[in-house]
């Protein structure tokens, strides 16, 4: 006989079915959740699945993701799917508004069964807060992520104790899914930050290059007819002397100025007369071979190096180099007529160095000029100027052993804050005869003479005295002193320094200008002791930059602290856009290289101004101060420091 099933059996055995089944769906959607975001790594792909994914699994009208910021005081809805869900991603809320600031608290997820767990006071603020809600915590590996909301049954029922279960183990296995998906978008924007930053860095390179490079034409070569400066033309000086030197060879030097030229400015405009010079210019240039030089120094002069040559070539070549001039030049359809004055000094006859050799070509076109002669060719027997007798090492060596020489004071300013914090130590001779003798006059005589070492040693110790006289007065600021190639390069100057200074600390009161020049000639002699001067405490500044031919790659490797941009760049920059653009490029170059930038020559409120605007950090001149003695720097100091 076979047993009968009641009614009440059989809706139990279908209702068990039925959950068979449905355990059966879900531990299939959750297995197909786990394969499909076990390999995906795109973290807003892994939020859109498991919201799908989770919306399905619960039956909910919406599910978002809330996912805590990194600050950990809000959160954003990184991920949802159903209704208004589009209209909710994306959007932050401070932590403690809210479900997602409970749980975040609690560490433990919310549904309306929790209601019952609450004060009667939480409950009622709560009840209303949440709906028909529930919300499980996205615990990763190292650290809380968020949660999973899900929001109203589609069959308007509430969220039961099966759904917190399911979902918390929904919640489980998409959490490592989801933060390797976060630290994968942490690597991938740190990639993009680091590209982005490697970018910016090889275009500041390449500015910095283009400024380098526009800087170096800039201060090598004249902006009007773009032949080489007067920088440029004494680097060509210095290598025909070595050359010369080491051949037993003589050349040339012709200095050409041309007569009158002012007139040309005033009568056509400064434009017109600089396209004059640059048919001069070309004309010339048309003229000379690759081994020989032409260079515009300045104004209406031009100058040329004639290698191999004696006193008869160079008169044959000076007449066709005048030839060129007596063909009129037809601007702005006037014919102009124009003549030069030429001076011309033999290496090694008139000169053995470059002082000598420009001064005499210079003092040889005065004197054609003088005599209205085409040219003249320098005669020492004629040169009776007083300069020439100054250097007399007898007169040098006296004055010097009885302490005959003075240092005189030029403040250094900030732009930024208008203070005193550095001095140059400038050498003055108040000869008894000649009354005060230019530095640039002495200061070669002192070389010549093979006293420049005592000197500036002299100076070394003298500017270490007042430093520490100003201290004393509470006014501690460094010493800028000119140290000569001649000195630095000298095989006991390392030991000398050492001998004066005794201690680091003194050092920190002094700072060596070297030339630039030095850069290009004696780089890898004095590189070992310029390193040796810093590691004394002592700081090195580069003078009168911009007029020599340093190498940026040099500069670099050179530990030097400071740039002084030469007064002839900054007097005129006001009304010379090729000077202010120098300046500019040159600022612009000594910060990327982490240099200050000591701008002299500054002589008017409108140049202090333009070098503030630019960012130059210290500025030195008459505007400031002139040079001064060191009772009237003490007297300066206190007057501008109170």
């Amino acid at each position: 006989m076979v047993p009968q099933v009641s009614t009440n059996q059989n809706t139990l055995f279908l209702n068990i079915e039925e959950n068979l089944q449905n355990k059966e769906v879900e531990i299939e959607l959750l297995q197909e959740t786990f394969t499909e975001i076990g390999s995906e790594l795109n973290l807003d792909t892994v939020f859109q699945i498991v919201a799908t994914r989770a919306r399905k699994l619960l039956a909910a009208e919406t599910i978002l993701i809330p996912i805590l910021d990194e600050n950990c005081e809000t959160y954003t809805y990184m991920g949802g799917a159903g209704i208004n869900a589009d209209e909710i991603v994306g959007e932050s809320l401070p932590l403690e508004f809210g479900v997602c600031g409970w749980v975040w608290r609690h560490k433990r997820p919310w549904w309306q069964g929790v209601l019952d767990e609450l004060s009667e006071e939480e409950r009622n603020m709560w009840e209303k807060e949440a709906g028909t809600m529930i919300l499980v915590p996205l615990q990763g590996k190292r650290h809380f992520l968020g949660g999973i909301a899900g929001i109203n049954k589609t069959n308007g029922k509430e969220f039961t104790r099966r759904d917190l279960t399911l979902l918390s183990m929904f919640a489980s296995i998409v959490a490592i899914a989801i933060e390797n998906a976060m630290a994968v978008k942490k690597i991938e924007e740190a990639h993009k930050i680091a590209e982005d930053y490697q970018l910016r860095l090889e275009i500041l390179n390449k500015q910095l290059m283009e400024s380098s490079r526009e800087l170096e034409f800039l201060s090598l070569y004249d902006t009007v007819t773009s032949l080489p400066n007067r920088t440029l033309f004494r680097d060509r000086l210095t290598q025909n002397i070595l050359l010369a030197q080491s051949n037993n060879s003589s050349f040339g030097v012709v200095l050409i100025d041309l007569n009158d030229f002012k007139q040309v400015n005033d009568a056509l405009g400064h434009d017109s007369g600089d396209r004059v010079l640059k048919e001069i210019a070309d004309r010339f240039n048309n003229y000379i071979s690759a081994q020989e030089t032409l260079a515009r120094p300045g104004g209406d002069e031009f100058i040329f190096l004639f290698p191999n040559t004696d006193k008869k070539s160079i008169i044959s070549k000076t007449k066709d180099v005048l030839k060129l001039l007596n063909e009129h030049f037809d601007i702005d359809k006037s014919e102009i007529a124009l003549s030069a004055s030429v001076g011309i000094a033999l290496y090694p006859e008139h000169g053995r160095d470059i002082g000598e050799l420009l001064r005499h070509a210079d003092w040889a076109m005065y004197q054609a000029k003088k005599n209205k002669q085409r040219y003249n060719i320098y005669d020492p027997e004629t040169d009776d100027t007083s300069l020439g007798k100054l250097t007399l090492q007898a007169d040098l060596r006296n004055t010097l052993e009885n302490y005959g020489f003075e240092l005189y004071y030029q403040p250094q300013i900030t732009l930024n804050g208008d203070q005193i914090i550095a001095v140059e130590a400038l050498a003055r001779w108040p000869h008894a005869e000649k009354g005060f003798i230019p530095p640039n006059i002495f200061i070669p005589a002192l070389e010549q003479a093979g006293l420049i070492d005592k000197f500036t040693y002299w100076a070394i110790e003298q500017s270490l005295k007042h430093a520490h006289e100003l201290k004393k007065l509470g006014h501690i600021m460094e010493i800028a002193i000119n140290i000569s190639t001649q000195t630095l390069t000298s095989a006991n100057f390392i030991k000398n320094i050492k001998d004066i200074i005794q201690n680091k600390e003194n050092g920190k009161h002094l700072v060596f200008e070297i030339t630039e020049s030095l850069f290009f000639s004696e780089y890898e002699k004095v590189s070992d002791t310029l390193q040796q001067i810093c590691d004394l405490g002592i700081s090195l500044s580069i003078d009168d930059f911009g007029t020599g031919y340093s190498s940026l790659s040099r500069l670099k490797r050179l530990p030097v602290s400071e740039l002084k941009i030469d007064q002839s760049f900054v007097k005129d920059m006001s009304h010379s856009s090729d000077d202010e653009a120098i300046v500019r490029s040159t600022i612009d170059l000594a910060h990327n290289l982490g240099l200050t930038v000591v701008a002299e020559g500054v002589e008017s409120k409108k140049v202090y101004q333009q070098l503030k605007d630019l960012g130059c950090d210290l500025a030195q001149g008459f505007l400031i101060s002139k040079p001064v003695t060191f009772n009237d720097l003490i007297s300066f100091l206190k007057k501008n420091t109170t």
